[in-house]
């Protein structure tokens, strides 16, 4: 029965989660290809950007604990969907960076939802 229970969950959870990572690594790269267009365009010299690439990471580290709570309180299914809507929400707003500030608000914020999101879930689901 347990055999069973996993495969089925294999099946349904697998093509999801490849297809999460999929995406999860396009947006982390995606402003690498903008980089030249985006930083004449909002006015942002070599160590702005840097930063703003870099940030990017600091969610990871302080959204993994509270996110994982809110995983275990909420539930898998509700929390998971929030996070994903959430992230394409703010992924598409960085078309509407006009700054430094802005910048780097719309490359920290992916990250609380990628932490606890299906790109994370391995173990969790």
């Amino acid at each position: 029965m347990e055999t069973a229970v996993v495969a089925q969950l294999t099946w349904r959870l697998v093509p999801f989660l490849f297809l999460l990572y999929i995406v999860a690594y396009l947006d982390r790269i995606n402003v690498g290809f903008a980089a030249l267009q985006m930083q004449q365009d909002l006015g942002l010299s070599d160590a702005v950007y840097g930063l703003g690439a870099g940030i990017f990471f600091a969610g990871y580290f302080l959204f993994q604990v509270p996110s994982n709570l809110v995983l275990l309180r909420v539930g898998a299914r509700r929390w998971i969907a929030t996070l994903m809507v959430a992230w394409g929400f703010i992924s598409a707003a960085m078309a509407l960076a006009q700054g430094p500030r802005s910048f780097y608000a719309l490359r920290f914020l992916p990250r609380p939802c990628q932490e606890s999101s299906g790109v994370r879930c391995r173990e969790r689901c």
